[in-house]
């Protein structure tokens, strides 16, 4: 007779449920979606397209997030069932159904419970991630190329709605910088901990010679705002360039110049946009980024002021916070967690979660010491 019990470890899920419903506030979030739900139904809505896309926008990602929390509530309860199931069928084809499945929630629930970590000013909003090749030559390009496949299949894996804003295409191979948006809930918090700078250590496929090569690539994350209305960027202050779209090898994606580069002449910020068909969208969206940009650089430079005050000023800009080396071994560490995996091909391939998980832990931690 099969003695099958999963009773104490249903439990500790359970109770990891309950303090997650609680950051959460499920009340609340159901409440705001009631809101957002009446303000989806008003009859003139789409005559203002750009209110209509937010509040559409925000009713959507509070749904999944509601849906995911009564996903999981259901599956713990049908986890008992299945376990009841498995000992009163004497079925041990059910235990290991059971068994499976109390694995994959943990994982869930270890996902989720990181997210509740997640309570910074800017954590909710989507992100607007821009890849640099820096030192190394072609590899360096090709690694940023890398770096570029690797978020794009990582958030494809989660299900995250993924727009390339922009891709700059180095000569030989590979990008010299690529910008792409992540519209999820709560994308930036969670991909804030990538940015920093890259390393990967390899035998260059475009060395002749065969030669270790190690090239470096700078990822940058901020958070895209709704409105920057905090930002006002007066007309004297903007550069605007407009050029033609193009892809890899120089050939035009379309015959019109739709493409448009802004810069903020004080700072030097540069932004481009290319991904819209028409120069006003474009332009549009460029100047969303460039906002969130100048929001975050001011916000730095508040906090730095505060540092300087304090005595305190660290640079950290620039300092290596990953290896990704091919040879002579095969390993993916992270400097700053000492997260550290043998399968590059792997993380290449989109498997950032641990590594994700891990830096908002350490990140955590920082800000309570």
């Amino acid at each position: 007779m099969l003695d099958f019990d999963l009773s104490a470890e249903i439990q500790a899920l359970r109770s990891t449920f309950g303090d997650i419903r609680a950051v959460v506030d499920v009340d609340a979030l159901t409440a705001e979606i009631a809101r957002l739900s009446e303000a989806a139904g008003v009859p003139d809505l789409w005559d203002d397209p750009d209110a209509a896309q937010k509040v559409t926008s925000a009713l959507s990602h509070r749904q999944s997030e509601l849906k995911r929390i009564n996903e999981i509530q259901q599956r713990l309860d049908d986890l008992e069932v299945l376990v009841e199931l498995a000992n009163e069928m004497d079925d041990e084809e059910s235990a290991d159904e059971a068994r499976k499945e109390l694995a994959d929630l943990t994982a869930v629930m270890g996902h989720l419970e990181v997210q509740t970590l997640l309570d910074g000013e800017y954590d909710a909003r989507p992100a607007v991630v821009t890849i640099r090749a820096g030192a190394g030559g072609v590899d360096a390009s090709d690694f940023a190329e890398m770096l570029l496949r690797m978020y794009l299949r990582w958030s494809e894996q989660h299900n995250y709605k993924v727009t390339v804003m922009d891709s700059s295409y180095a000569e030989e191979a590979g990008i010299k910088s690529a910008t792409f948006e992540v519209d999820a809930p709560y994308a930036f918090g969670t991909l804030s901990v990538e940015a920093g700078t890259h390393r990967l250590v390899r035998m260059s496929p475009f060395n002749s010679a065969g030669k270790r090569q190690t090239s470096f690539a700078a990822v940058e994350v901020i958070p895209l705002m709704e409105e920057a209305v905090e930002v006002d960027i007066p007309e004297a202050d903007l550069r605007v360039d407009v050029f033609r779209s193009s892809g890899p090898g120089g050939q035009s994606v379309n015959t019109t110049d739709s493409a448009v580069r802004l810069t903020h002449l004080p700072t030097g910020t540069v932004v481009s946009m290319q991904n819209e068909k028409s120069q006003i969208q474009n332009r549009a969206a460029a100047m969303r980024v460039l906002q969130s940009r100048l929001l975050l650089l001011q916000k730095e430079q508040e906090a730095a002021t505060k540092k300087e005050l304090a005595g305190n000023i660290t640079a950290s800009w620039g300092d290596q916070m990953r290896s990704y080396v091919l040879a002579p071994y095969q390993m993916v560490k992270d400097l700053r967690t000492d997260h550290e995996v043998n399968n590059p091909s792997a993380v290449f391939d989109g498997d950032l979660d641990g590594f994700i998980a891990a830096g908002i832990r350490w990140r955590k931690r920082k800000i309570e010491d």
